[in-house]
């Protein structure tokens, strides 16, 4: 099953540690720029990963037209936040 696969861990190529073993100079701080106080205020944080939502996603399947779905995939990245937005303004047929 996974006979051929890599034992080995995956290589970034890069001694890690050796950069762990090496301690920062004062002589290496002046090649760090220094940050303007607008560019200090002007940034923004963001987290990484995946949004936390209130609710549980469900993975179903959608059958759409291809167009439908090409148009929206076209909108770029965040295309499914936007879908589902969308989708849920929607009222159900039921309700109307």
């Amino acid at each position: 099953m996974n006979a051929n696969r890599n034992v080995l861990p995956h290589s970034y190529g890069s001694d890690f540690a050796l950069v762990d073993a090496h301690e920062i100079q004062p002589e290496e701080y002046e090649e760090i720029p220094e940050m303007a106080d607008d560019a200090i205020t002007s940034g923004t944080l963001k987290a990484g990963g995946r949004p936390i939502y209130s609710y549980q996603n469900e993975l179903v399947t959608l059958h759409l037209p291809a167009n439908i779905f090409e148009r929206w995939l076209a909108t770029g990245p965040g295309w499914e936040q936007r879908m589902t937005a969308r989708l849920s303004t929607l009222k159900p047929s039921h309700e109307s």
